[in-house]
């Protein structure tokens, strides 16, 4: 499954997001694993959520982001959640369509049994259509 958070820049989609784990890492039997742009965020997550600082891999396009993603649940059976901030930025979707890549990560959701949670930095209406029906949040 995947589902995303939307609103513009510094709307909240952040603090939204890190609820979401946070309140979820007590009802989940796996791993969660939190992709973020930086270190910023870390001490308001659990201990239990594994953090990733993307910013210290050289991941300038989104086949590279996607390969990252496949060798973080190569790596961890038991990984049942990753939540990315900055979905747009750490993806190297900025300015692109995403339809494409929600597809993959749905892909990857049904053959992997990994939940996705995106924080996307555009408004609703921004979205196209075909990932409309995965919003949770719109601020």
């Amino acid at each position: 499954m995947v589902q995303l958070i939307v609103g513009e820049k510094g709307k909240g989609k952040t603090k939204e997001l890190l609820a979401k784990v946070n309140s979820e890492i007590t009802k989940v039997s796996g791993n969660i694993v939190y992709l973020d742009k930086s270190t910023k965020h870390m001490y308001e997550l659990n201990n239990k959520v594994r953090m990733i600082d993307v910013s210290n891999y050289k991941l300038d396009s989104a086949d590279k982001f996607l390969g990252f993603i496949y060798g973080i649940i190569s790596q961890d059976h038991d990984l049942m959640q990753m939540y990315f901030d900055s979905f747009l930025k750490i993806a190297s979707l900025e300015g692109q369509d995403i339809s494409d890549f929600v597809t993959k990560l749905e892909d990857i959701s049904s053959n992997f049994n990994v939940d996705f949670v995106l924080s996307v930095s555009l408004n609703e209406s921004d979205l196209p259509a075909s990932v409309k029906d995965k919003i949770i949040v719109s601020l």
